[in-house]
């Protein structure tokens, strides 16, 4: 199957939002979107809204910060903005006369973009200052994945050093600094807005819409199979997968290297490979959850249960663990003390079930193992 699927008017209304400039709300501290991983979302960001920002004159730099988890989250938003930078040889004459240099020999030794970064030379707020007006275009900063941002002190410097530029760009003197920010899990995204000590408190959340019937018709009329799918039929099974396109993407695939099969046989087929990837999936995620230790596991389960109003430590949580271990491994020596917690959250970060914020909040890493989780 070729081409992408264009939510083209979608992406227009949010680009038409995300710019327009409001006297009496916190729009301008930019939008956040919440959507489970695997929907879409990062196909439509750099697909769909990054085109049509640019049409309405915007510049736009996008970073994903789940891409390279090896990579501090401040250090990959400030080599974005320095790839940008980069190509604009107006702003780095700007940067190094503001450093003292009088020249400026790009990729030579007089000025390096090296210097841009927190608590370096160059402010990340001077930076884009500089690529606002040497642009002269309303900058939009998109940044997927951006609750990774919360989790190491310099992904949180980087935030409130973006705030700073958002705050001064955002005055009459410049163009305006825009923030897109997404993210799989709301509850986690909405820590980066929620609270008054955060960079972008007040800005909007809102959830992404999940792609619908009209991707699931264009999917039956490009996928090819040798003979038609009901649209109906199809979006059933879509919604099974949770609205995930790659499921159904799968299981096409693996049907059209299927030599053979009859033409009045595909529909059926095709049934059958969605649901086995459906249950493929969630095998994978099982076998992780079943190599648990007893108290992984029930540390694990409390966290689900509990949600946003999960408090590792406290004395009813860790009740809660102990009572669900004693039914789990009754004849365990292991105690669900705060070390052995914290040792169990630790492990669960590594496996990669739990998330962590820099201040100590903890969260489920996909969502999408909650109903998994809900049922053991």
């Amino acid at each position: 199957m070729s081409g992408l699927f264009k939510r083209t008017p979608l992406a227009r209304d949010i680009a038409e939002k995300v710019l327009f400039i409001s006297p009496a709300s916190a729009s301008s501290s930019g939008l956040f979107l919440a959507a489970p991983r695997r929907t879409g979302k990062s196909t439509f960001l750099r697909e769909d809204l990054r085109p049509q920002l640019e049409i309405m004159g915007a510049l736009v730099l996008y970073v994903d910060l789940w891409e390279n988890r090896q990579t501090d989250p401040g250090d990959a938003i400030i080599s974005a903005i320095r790839t940008e930078l980069a190509k604009h040889d107006g702003v780095l004459a700007r940067l190094a006369k503001s450093t003292g240099l009088d020249k400026v020999s790009v990729g030579g030794t007089s000025f390096s973009l090296e210097r841009l970064g927190l608590e370096k030379g160059i402010s990340l707020n001077a930076a884009m200052c500089a690529l606002s007006d040497e642009a002269n275009k309303p900058i939009v900063l998109i940044i997927d994945e951006a609750q990774h941002a919360i989790t190491t002190e310099g992904g949180t410097n980087a935030l409130f050093a973006l705030k700073a530029a958002r705050d001064e760009l955002n005055s009459s003197r410049h163009r305006g600094l825009r923030v897109v920010a997404t993210g799989s899990n709301q509850d986690k995204l909405a820590m980066l807005r929620n609270s008054k000590d955060q960079a972008f408190f007040g800005a909007p959340l809102v959830k992404f819409p999940s792609l619908g019937k009209e991707y699931v018709a264009w999917f039956c009329e490009h996928v090819n199979l040798g003979a038609p799918l009901s649209s109906d039929k199809v979006f059933d099974l879509f919604v099974k997968a949770a609205f995930r396109p790659e499921i159904l993407g799968a299981a096409a695939d693996k049907l059209r290297f299927e030599f053979g099969v009859e033409k009045g046989e595909i529909a059926e087929r095709f049934n059958a490979e969605v649901l086995l990837e459906i249950e493929s999936t969630n095998k994978e995620a099982l076998r992780v959850i079943h190599s648990l230790t007893p108290l992984q596991s029930s540390v694990l389960q409390v966290l689900a249960k509990t949600g946003p109003a999960y408090a590792p430590f406290e004395a009813k949580t860790i009740e809660a663990y102990q009572e669900l271990l004693d039914r789990i491994a009754p004849a365990s020596e292991i105690r669900a003390d705060i070390s052995n917690v914290q040792q169990a959250l630790s492990a669960l970060q590594e496996k990669g079930l739990v998330w962590k914020a820099s201040r100590g909040v903890y969260a489920l890493e996909d969502t999408s193992l909650l109903d998994l989780l809900l049922v053991q």
